[in-house]
C-alpha cells in the first residue's frame, strides 16, 4: 500500500489524439500543486468466454481445426501488440510531462476495465485528468467517451477533462447555479493553489430573480483579492450561454459542479451533458 500514500495528480492516457493534452494538463496541473504525478495506461482484457464467443462464427463456418488455432493465435498477438503500445504510450507520456516540468511521474500499466481502474487508483489522487474521447470514439466527431460520464458519475475527485488541444488554463469560467455541488466547486476555487492568480468569470444562466442576484453576489464575494472577479447573469439557456462565454474568453477553463440543480444537472446527467461538455472547445473541471 505505500505507493499510494503521496497524494498525486491521476492521468489516464490511451492512443487516442488525447495523449497529449492530456499529459499536458496533467503537467499543468501538477505543477500548480506541486504534486507527482501518476500516468496510466489500461489494456482492457478480454475473458476466455468472450474470446471464444468472438470466434463462434468461424466454428459456424466449419472452420478446420488448423484454420481456428491461427485465429486464437492471432487474438493472443494482438493482445501482446496492445501491451507493447502501451509500453510504448507510458513512455512517451513521461517523457513530455517531465519535459514539462514534472520531476516525479509513475507510469503505470493495468490490465482490466478502465473505468474500474481509474476508480481503484483515485484513493490519494487530488485530480484526475482524462481526455473527452478515447480512441474508441474518435471517428464520433462531437461524440463524448461514454467513460467520461461513468466516471464523474462514480468518481468523488475533481475531473479534469482535457481538450483535444492543449492551451494553458489563464482564465477561468465557473458555471454557477448556487447547488452544493457548485459551492463546494466555488470553495475549491476560491481557495485551491490551482487557480491561484486566476481571473474568474462566474456564470448563471436561465437566472434573473432577486434571490439569484443575492446569490451571484455572495459567490463573487467568496473571492480573495488575488482574484479578478467578474459576475454575469443571463436569462438564456446554460447550454447556450456557457460555451459562447467560454468560447470568448482566451484560455478559458470551464469549471462546474459535476451534480447540481437544473440547468447545470442536466448537462452533466442527462442527454444535454454531454451537450455541453462535447461542444466546449476548452477543459472542463468538473467537481462532486
Amino acid at each position: 500500500m505505500g505507493e499510494r500514500t503521496m497524494e498525486h495528480v491521476l492521468a489516464a492516457i490511451d492512443a487516442s489524439t488525447y495523449a497529449t493534452s492530456v499529459c499536458r494538463y496533467a503537467a499543468w496541473a501538477a505543477t500548480r500543486l506541486t504534486l507527482p504525478v501518476e500516468l496510466l495506461h489500461v489494456v482492457q482484457h478480454q475473458d476466455p468466454v468472450t474470446a471464444r464467443h468472438d470466434l463462434s462464427g468461424a466454428i459456424g463456418l466449419g472452420v478446420k481445426s488448423d484454420l481456428m488455432e491461427e485465429l486464437v493465435r492471432l487474438s493472443q498477438d494482438s493482445s501482446r501488440i496492445e501491451i507493447e503500445k502501451g509500453r510504448v504510450l507510458l513512455a512517451a507520456g513521461e517523457q513530455m510531462l517531465r519535459e514539462a516540468g514534472v520531476a516525479q511521474v509513475t507510469a503505470l500499466h493495468r490490465h482490466g476495465g478502465v473505468v474500474e481502474t481509474i476508480l481503484e487508483r483515485e484513493d490519494t489522487a487530488r485530480v484526475l485528468v482524462l481526455g473527452k474521447r478515447g480512441v474508441a470514439h474518435e471517428a464520433g466527431g462531437e461524440h463524448l467517451g461514454s467513460m467520461i460520464g461513468r466516471v464523474v458519475r462514480a468518481s468523488a475527485k475533481p475531473v479534469l477533462v482535457a481538450s483535444r488541444e492543449y492551451a494553458e488554463p489563464r482564465h477561468v469560467v465557473f458555471a454557477y447555479d448556487a447547488s452544493p455541488a457548485a459551492d463546494r466547486a466555488l470553495e475549491r476555487l476560491a481557495n485551491s493553489p490551482l487557480f491561484a492568480g486566476l481571473p474568474v468569470t462566474i456564470v448563471m444562466a436561465e437566472a434573473g430573480g432577486d434571490a439569484e442576484r443575492a446569490k451571484l453576489a455572495r459567490a463573487e464575494a467568496a473571492f480573495a483579492p488575488e482574484h479578478s472577479v467578474t459576475a454575469v447573469m443571463e436569462r438564456g439557456k446554460a447550454e447556450e450561454v456557457i460555451p459562447r462565454i467560454v468560447a470568448a474568453t482566451e484560455g478559458a477553463l470551464l469549471l462546474m459542479g459535476a451534480y447540481g440543480h437544473s440547468p447545470i444537472r442536466r448537462m452533466i446527467l442527462g442527454s444535454t451533458t454531454t451537450e455541453m461538455v462535447r461542444t466546449v472547445k476548452a477543459p472542463v473541471l468538473m467537481v462532486r
